[in-house]
Formats: C-alpha cells, sequence, structure tokens
C-alpha cells in the first residue's frame, strides 16, 4: 500500500504540479482535439493554439502577482 501511495502522489506532483489550471487546460485541449478530429474540419491547429494560450495566461497570472 505504501508504493501505491508514493506512485499516485509521483503522479499527481507529475501532472498535476505547480498549476492545476495547465494540467486542466491541456486536458481540455486535448478533448477538443479529439472531439474535432471526428469532424471534417481539420484538428492539427487546436493543441497549438491551447498551449499558446495557457502559457499566455500563467505568465499573465504570475506577472500580476508579483507587482
Amino acid at each position: 500500500m505504501t508504493r501505491l501511495r508514493a506512485t499516485a502522489q509521483f503522479l499527481w506532483e507529475f501532472v498535476i504540479g505547480d498549476d492545476w489550471r495547465i494540467a486542466a487546460g491541456v486536458v481540455a485541449g486535448l478533448g477538443l482535439t479529439a472531439l474535432v478530429s471526428h469532424t471534417s474540419i481539420s484538428a492539427w491547429w487546436i493543441l497549438p493554439v491551447a498551449v499558446a494560450a495557457l502559457l499566455t495566461g500563467s505568465v499573465w497570472r504570475v506577472a500580476r502577482t508579483h507587482r
């Protein structure tokens, strides 16, 4: 049980890390890409846009709090 708990804590820290918003955004981006890929619309552009938006939002939040 100790190894299972340690593994779960490691995975939580590795995936969620410092900002849960980034992890949630990546999951949302992957989900949106999966949904759009089943249509006639090209889905390759969704993840790069999501990553750029998440990075911009994260940097903006940190810069705003350190004024």
